[in-house]
């Protein structure tokens, strides 16, 4: 045991999460250990039990601090970093005014490697360990992503956005090169350590039907390989794909023509949906990203989480560069917000479900991730919630975990993670940081 308990690490304070949706997991003075060669995590419960279990444990104390685990992004674009915060349009122009022209820089492999380096380490610094990433048309956007999460053990899923009409000529790949390309990823990083591989069609108005069904043969012959795209955004968006394919009966039944729904398959936003798109996503165990802050800062609409006509997994999620924060704190605090212009209360504790356990379900991950079941990938983050003098004297009346959780939710932000661990790993912390 002595021998074995020097690769654990442990870590004292409130420590949170979710055996599922109805089942929090809380221990006011809590400690989590890990096994830092194993990269798991090991056990979890209140500081006096363990203790006991483990005489000889050194434990890190954090005082005034919420340990749950890593926080999991389900729809976002890395190479959209240095267009956040872009002015004044909504979706197709934000598109074709900042988004397309800068995505052309991801054709020069340096440009795209300080870029993913520059973003993986932002998510951590924020508290999240795991996402579902777009990379741009270019495979070598994709590779470079792909290297910097292996170098630092980062669970992540990404694609080769696959596009061949309606964007600019230096943003188009064809059908051939674009299957070619998206197989030869797939063999190269589909399942390499931690990486894992999403089919990446943009839009369905960006590809053209042969490219649809050439996304839908990738995934037949590659089981496990996730799908991701858009899905009614915005109101011109869907009048658009309803010009470009009249024959199909919605914007869904365009993708499910082409062989692209199933439990994989993550379709950012879904605000306007008719009941025949949710009926169809809820028959194929597809998912929703809801994207608050983009939804938002672009004009898009409010999500109707409370109300859907049949039950479809929603997960949430930053979509940076549309999205304005990368904070899921940030995240979920825009989704409350919209929950409240639509009569309906999100509660804290879902929040952060949805923030961990929850997303890890819809990914397919809950048998690695979401919580700290022994056995799991020791992903979680270090969260202080005393990060700020507001913060600390409105947590020091906070007298229920529901309290303290949505206080976190509607004042945090990256200041309030302090420390960020990966596979049993510490690679963030604020102090250090700073």
């Amino acid at each position: 045991m002595r021998e074995t308990i020097m690769n654990y690490q442990a870590q004292r304070g409130s420590v949170l999460h979710f055996l599922d949706q109805h089942s929090p997991e809380y221990f006011a003075d809590g400690i989590l250990v890990t096994d830092s060669d194993k990269g798991t995590v090991v056990a979890v419960g209140e500081a006096e039990s363990i203790l006991a279990q483990f005489p000889q444990l050194q434990v890190t104390e954090h005082s005034q601090a919420l340990i749950c685990p890593g926080f999991i992004d389900t729809h976002i674009h890395y190479p959209q970093v240095d267009v956040i915060a872009s002015y004044g349009e909504q979706l197709l122009d934000w598109l074709n005014n900042y988004t397309f022209p800068h995505e052309s820089k991801f054709a020069d492999e340096a440009h795209a490697s300080e870029t993913a380096d520059f973003f993986l380490r932002e998510l951590l610094k924020n508290g999240s360990t795991t996402g579902l990433v777009f990379g741009t048309v270019h495979p070598q956007s994709v590779d470079a992503f792909f290297r910097a999460s292996e170098a630092l053990n980062t669970r992540m899923i990404c694609g080769k956005v696959m596009m061949d009409r309606n964007a600019p000529d230096f943003l188009c790949d064809d059908v051939a090169s674009s299957k070619n390309d998206s197989q030869a990823l797939i063999d190269r990083w589909h399942g390499k350590g931690r990486q894992l591989y999403a089919v990446t069609p943009r839009f369905a108005i960006t590809s053209t039907p042969e490219q649809l069904a050439a996304a839908g043969e990738l995934l037949a012959d590659n089981p496990g390989v996730y799908m991701q795209t858009h899905l009614s955004e915005n109101l011109d968006e869907i009048a658009f794909v309803k010009e470009l394919f009249p024959q199909r009966k919605n914007y869904l039944d365009v993708y499910d023509h082409y062989g692209l729904l199933g439990e994989y398959s993550t379709f950012a936003h879904g605000v306007h949906l008719e009941d025949g798109e949710y009926q169809r996503l809820s028959e194929t165990g597809s998912k929703i990203a809801f994207c608050p802050t983009s939804n938002l800062f672009l004009g898009s609409g409010l999500l109707p989480l409370d109300d859907q006509p049949f039950p479809v997994g929603v997960s949430v999620a930053t979509d940076v560069g549309g999205g304005t924060s990368f904070s899921m704190l940030q995240t979920m605090s825009e989704a409350y917000k919209v929950c409240q212009l639509r009569g309906h209360r999100l509660s804290p504790q879902q929040a952060f479900y949805m923030m961990t356990l929850g997303n890890a379900k819809s990914l397919k991950l809950d048998d690695k991730l979401g919580n700290f079941t022994a056995g799991k990938e020791a992903d979680f983050v270090v969260l202080d919630l005393a990060a700020t003098e507001l913060m600390q004297r409105r947590q020091a009346i906070c007298n229920t975990l529901d309290e303290t959780l949505f206080c976190l939710t509607i004042l945090g932000d990256d200041r309030s993670v302090a420390e960020t661990w990966v596979a049993g790993k510490k690679v963030y912390s604020k102090d250090e940081a700073n």
